[in-house]
């Protein structure tokens, strides 16, 4: 039995990207939005939310994101794990477990290095409903948004039944309901239901990668809850991944650090 903790969830960031459709000569995290690496827009982020951050890094730069980590964060405990070979982000995920289980924690949250422009009423929102149903496997924020690269699929019950992914070349609704890159899970969901799942899943034909939304669909088959809310603006679930991508963040969080 363990000892429930009192402090803030965990937080996960596959972050083991070169940045190759970035164009950038750094690290996808610390490539720069609005003059500042990514990851350092993800510390503003969470900063009075999260217990402990583990960041997942390819080896080949782990000492320079180490080296900027060390030098933006002060007191902030800062783990990290080794994800040597692109395999997808299902196992950069589950590669982070010793370190997250490090730290105690009750929920384990996750979100992709690049999504930067997460609204702070959401990140509440996530919080809120956290703390409120804590035998919740998994709690996402979602949008409706035209031509999704991400569609949940929903059962007449209006539980997620499916995932849909543009890249793994699935035919795509005009309009659909999307994840935007941050998830909270339960002890249960990450360190018992997400390695079950993790020995089942194969590659994906198209990626040849180890997608973790199925995830999801996986959870709802299996009789766990899947809660999902509605997150403040469609920019939410734009992750940097091009310059394009960069520009129109760029111009959201300039009007929303404005606030």
């Amino acid at each position: 039995m363990h000892t429930p903790s009192s402090r803030g969830p965990v937080l996960i960031i596959p972050a083991a990207g070169a940045g190759t459709r970035l164009q950038s000569n750094t690290p996808k995290v610390l490539s720069p939005v609005n003059g500042r690496p990514m990851i350092d827009h993800l510390f503003d982020r969470y900063r009075t939310t999260v217990s402990r951050w583990v960041l997942v890094l390819h080896p080949s730069f782990e000492e320079q994101v180490k080296e900027h980590v060390t030098a933006v964060t002060g007191s902030l405990d800062v783990a990290y794990a080794l994800q040597p070979k692109a395999t997808g982000m299902l196992d950069a995920i589950l590669l982070a477990q010793e370190e997250a289980a490090a730290a105690n924690p009750e929920r384990i949250w996750i979100t992709w290095c690049d999504q930067i422009g997460v609204h702070p009423a959401t990140i509440a929102a996530l919080t809120r409903m956290s703390a409120e149903h804590p035998s919740a496997h998994v709690i996402l924020p979602t949008v409706t948004q035209s031509e999704p690269y991400i569609h949940f699929v929903r059962d007449a019950r209006g539980r997620i039944s499916a995932v849909k992914q543009r890249r793994e070349g699935d035919v795509m609704p005009q309009t659909g309901e999307s994840d935007m890159g941050l998830f909270s899970l339960s002890r249960d969901a990450y360190f018992v239901a997400l390695p079950e799942y993790g020995r089942e899943a194969g590659m994906a034909e198209s990626t040849r990668e180890r997608n973790f939304l199925p995830f999801f669909p996986w959870l709802t088959h299996h009789g766990h809850s899947v809660l999902t809310f509605a997150a403040n603006n469609q920019l939410e679930a734009v992750g940097v991944n091009t310059p394009d991508d960069r520009r129109r963040l760029e111009a959201y969080l300039r009007e929303l650090e404005g606030q």
